[in-house]
């Protein structure tokens, strides 16, 4: 289980291909996919020499309810970008801190529904009806953008056959363990695995944390659904099964917060785990008219289900019967295809001191990934039991 069961189960198992594609897309993924972005061209001065501010005809939406900590830095990262968006618009999902505070000191655009609407999608949902951009971007109230993200983003949309774009995550703050897991998780997802999916033409999901749509298209999907806990996936499969495209631009890259806590990791994981589950069971049939996608999610599923059995109960239980403690390394087996895509974003990055030091706390939220995975699967598929209720982690 190179990836771990969780949310990326669905965003990152590729192991149908053979070990030749496999050596070569590492290889390219060392030095080609993780390059450092080019320099975007300059723009004509105005009077004095200061740079014009570009905008493009786009509708932010950011759903918030208590984020008055981080609200503000995303709403920054928003005014700085080098194209700005015509509108930012926070839905104050009956917030009961200063949320609502916060984004009008920064001249954003603040509304609200009657009643708290329960869920991300439904917040963003809430927004879409008074778009009047032919794009829009749900951007999380605990994200930031790097400064150039929009206009890295935007040239993917001139497809009109393209629904939604996405760009690199990787997380705001790397300190506790669940943050370095996490970090390197996402430096392992988005220089390899994501980087294959874009040269199949089929990106598992369009991040929720950051996704730039086309309006029209995205209100034919009737907006973000709340029938899964996973509403990325839900609308990224939606997306491709009515025979549209989806894009990954690693040049546009965003900063989300990640859970620093286990209280927070468990709340996430639990909503990622489920969601999963319930996207694979609403959307299967559909799937298998979908070339490649249909292949990685059956993977996906299978692999999350076995490697996640091998890691909590076979291999702690082979290593005692058989008394053999060398078994263990199962679990740090495939260190180096892990190591190789992860060097080649931290070079990029000249984060590899940060990468090495994080690798370990990997290893350590895979495990608790596959936990929450086989319990979601064991509620969802055999007990029939399906979560239903958002709850807020980060």
């Amino acid at each position: 289980m190179l990836f771990g069961a969780g949310r990326f189960v669905a965003l990152s198992k590729t192991n149908f291909l053979n070990l030749g594609s496999f050596v070569t897309l590492i290889t390219r993924s060392a030095f080609s996919w993780s390059a450092p972005a080019p320099p975007l061209p300059s723009r004509e001065p105005r009077e004095g020499g200061l740079p014009a501010r570009k905008t493009a005809p786009v509708t932010v939406i950011i759903p918030a309810y208590n984020e008055e900590s981080t609200l503000g830095a995303t709403i920054r990262s928003l005014l700085q970008q080098t194209v700005r968006p015509d509108l930012i618009v926070v839905v104050d999902d009956c917030s009961t801190d200063a949320t609502a505070k916060v984004a009008r000191s920064l001249g954003v655009t603040v509304i609200r529904p009657p009643r708290n609407t329960g869920s991300k999608a439904g917040a963003q949902t809430f927004a879409l009806a008074s778009v009047t951009t032919p794009l829009v971007m749900a951007l999380d109230a605990d994200t930031e953008l790097a400064p150039d993200a929009l206009e890295r983003l935007l040239p993917a949309l001139d497809d009109p056959r393209v629904a939604a774009v996405c760009g690199f995550v990787l997380p705001r703050q790397v300190g506790t363990l669940w943050e370095r897991g996490r970090y390197i998780e996402y430096l392992f997802a988005f220089s390899f695995y994501k980087q294959v999916q874009e040269q199949y033409e089929r990106p598992l999901i369009s991040s929720g944390c950051c996704s730039l749509y086309r309006t029209s298209l995205l209100r034919q999907m009737g907006g973000w659904s709340r029938r899964t806990m996973a509403e990325d996936m839900d609308l990224t499969w939606s997306f491709y099964e009515a025979g549209l495209a989806v894009r990954f631009v690693p040049e546009a890259v965003c900063y989300p917060v990640e859970p620093h806590s286990f209280g927070f990791l468990a709340k996430q994981l639990k909503r990622w785990s489920h969601g999963f589950v319930q996207n694979v069971r609403l959307h299967w049939r559909g799937l298998l008219g979908v070339r490649y996608l249909r292949w990685a999610v059956a993977v996906a599923f299978w692999d999350a289900t076995i490697a996640s059995l091998l890691y909590l109960m076979v291999l702690p239980l082979l290593a005692l019967l058989l008394r053999s403690p060398w078994l263990l390394l199962g679990y740090v087996i495939d260190v180096p295809a892990v190591l190789v895509p992860v060097l080649a974003g931290a070079i990029a990055r000249r984060e590899v001191g940060r990468a090495l030091a994080s690798l370990p706390a990997f290893f350590v939220l895979r495990t608790v990934n596959g936990f929450f995975f086989l319990r979601a699967a064991w509620d969802e598929l055999i007990r029939g039991r399906s979560l239903s209720v958002y709850e807020k982690g980060h």
